[in-house]
């Protein structure tokens, strides 16, 4: 299983999400408020990370490099105060 902290965090917040699995890469989807967002891991030669539209709904943009995580659960947790 991936992205564990952000689904524990979800959970702990009572969000309803999928949560999926290819190739060892993780995925969220989430509605919150009546909006839907993304979590997608992603990796390749070149770098490792995360592509959401947490911070803007209307725009996806990549967390990279080996704390990706850490920014995810910081962005999440702001989206879940707002």
């Amino acid at each position: 299983m991936r992205l564990v902290k952000a689904q524990e965090l979800l959970k702990e917040h009572n969000c309803e999400f999928d949560y999926a699995e290819e190739d060892g890469l993780g995925s969220i989807d989430l509605i919150y408020r009546g909006v839907s967002y993304h979590i997608w891991e992603f990796a390749d030669e070149q770098e490792e990370g995360v592509e959401t539209n947490l911070h803007n709904a209307g725009r996806s943009e990549d967390l990279t490099g080996s704390d990706y995580e850490e920014k995810l659960l910081e962005l999440l947790k702001w989206r879940l105060a707002s």
